[in-house]
């Protein structure tokens, strides 16, 4: 996938901002878990915490979810 400047990992978007999920690049097995807790390529996701070290919390389809660092480096996203 040839990256535009405006998609980056989702470990880098600040806490506070709504973002659209563009891809997951990870193994089939993460992409299974990752879809299980709603996070799929297109949808709307609001980042709640990521303070730069740790987990960070998402707010997906009104649940939020705790996704470790190296998780979130691999869901690719893009500002709404």
């Amino acid at each position: 996938m040839t990256r535009q400047t405006d998609i980056l990992p989702l470990n880098e978007v600040r806490a506070g901002t709504t973002v659209r999920i563009v891809e997951v690049e990870a193994g089939q097995s993460l992409k299974n878990r990752l879809a299980s807790m709603g996070l799929l390529a297109n949808v709307q996701i609001r980042v709640v915490r990521n303070d730069g070290a740790g987990q960070i919390i998402v707010s997906v389809k009104n649940s939020k979810v705790i996704l470790g660092r190296g998780m979130s480096h691999k869901v690719f996203v893009a500002e709404v």
